[in-house]
């Protein structure tokens, strides 16, 4: 398997950031990290691993980006004002760095986003938001609400980055038509602590009439494990 280690300043965090990218053609996807985990957890733990049929065959390719959750939701140092700051700052480093990035490397229009636990969160919140530049969408086990990292502050830009809230008011065609046009697939286990949120995630969708497919998994609870499982078997169903 082809795998690339990129390097490079961002202006968006003032900083270095890093990325590895595996394959070498296909469909661009962006594999978001858990929560405070590095790009390369997701190799580490086996789910690079787990697509190594499709990477190789070259149906597609996967973006590690880096994240910066410890700095961003999971940062209680600094003012939740601040904390949805930082995330917007990594937002504007996955649209403008490694979107445009990956579209370009792979000559696609548009890319894919995918992610597990917190990664998931990443994953739909930039789809449901620019569902021009994303028509892929695979969460396992994401946990979609950030009211309990923000400790009762609100604010529009928590609103916006809040996909349990914005969704149920979004009424603009423009990003309903694209979205329905959006491949979706949601998993989660019958023991896993974000079942209920994938549960009510799947019923905002569903009354927005967008199509969608919740995956609820017996005897599957929050774990590596099972997200090795999900993952190849995804990207069948949705490629």
């Amino acid at each position: 398997m082809q795998e690339n280690y990129h390097k490079w300043y961002t202006q968006y965090l003032s900083r270095d950031f890093e990325m590895l990218v595996f394959g070498h053609s296909g469909f661009p996807i962006i594999l978001f990290p858990t929560s405070c985990s590095r790009y390369y957890d997701t190799k580490d733990h086996g789910l690079i691993e787990s697509a190594a049929e499709f990477i190789d065959s070259g149906k597609i390719k996967i973006y590690c980006p880096d994240e910066i959750d410890g700095q961003s939701w999971y940062n209680y140092s600094i003012s939740p004002a601040d904390r949805v700051k930082t995330h917007m700052a990594y937002e504007r480093i996955i649209l403008h760095d490694v979107i445009e990035f990956a579209k370009y490397e792979t000559e696609s229009k548009t890319v894919g986003v995918a992610g597990a636990s917190f990664g998931g969160y990443h994953a739909l919140n930039i789809a449901f938001k620019y569902p021009d530049k994303v028509s892929l969408l695979i969460s396992m086990s994401g946990s979609f609400d950030i009211k309990p990292h923000i400790y009762g502050y609100y604010d529009d830009n928590c609103y916006f980055n809040n996909p349990v809230d914005y969704m149920p008011n979004l009424k603009d065609d423009w990003f309903l038509d694209r979205i329905k046009k959006m491949k979706i697939i949601m998993g989660a286990g019958d023991e896993d602590f974000v079942l209920e949120e994938n549960k009510y995630m799947s019923s905002i969708l569903s009354q927005k009439e967008i199509p969608h497919t919740l995956d609820i998994r017996s005897n599957v609870s929050h774990e590596w494990l099972f997200w090795r499982q999900m993952f190849p078997e995804y990207l069948s169903n949705i490629l």
